[in-house]
């Protein structure tokens, strides 16, 4: 495991230049493989399944983490539509879910290690989400069509 960069919520490493860079290790709590509704293939495989929550990993490890966790709310269920398939969903407890998800990035990350956050608030603003951690971030980002994504950085104290 000696890689320098963790992403707790791979997805389907959609931002990426490389997608198996060998410098990152990918995570996720799910494996996926399907269509979309415009027929293109996706896929979730991530090189360790793990929970974001409780990751399977020492104390200050990496030198930077990637978090980019489900922003949809899942109302029913089980997911339906091709956005929450692709990027997974949140269910009523999202508040502890991501305040334990924060608590473990900032765990293993290496002191004055960088955190990059990515946030759509699609349904949840992101004031919301910066008061569950109490790591402040240093500098962030709007992008997207509608300007309702978030790039977040922070760096660990």
């Amino acid at each position: 495991m000696n890689k320098p960069i963790l992403d707790v919520c791979c997805g389907g490493r959609m931002f990426y230049f490389n997608k198996t860079d060998p410098r990152v290790l990918f995570c996720d709590n799910r494996c996926v493989k399907t269509k979309l509704c415009d027929g293109r293939d996706f896929e979730v495989n991530p090189d360790w399944v793990c929970d974001f929550t409780n990751l399977p990993f020492g104390n200050e490890c990496f030198y930077l983490v990637v978090f980019d966790p489900p922003h949809l709310l899942l109302n029913k269920e089980t997911p339906t539509g091709w956005q929450q398939i692709k990027y997974g969903h949140l269910g009523r407890d999202w508040r502890e879910v991501l305040r334990k998800g924060f608590a473990e990035c900032f765990r293993v990350l290496k002191p004055n290690g960088t955190l990059i956050f990515k946030w759509n608030e699609t349904d949840i603003k992101l004031g919301e989400i910066l008061a569950l951690t109490d790591q402040k971030p240093v500098l962030g980002h709007k992008s997207g069509k509608r300007s309702n994504t978030h790039w977040v950085l922070f760096m660990k104290q």
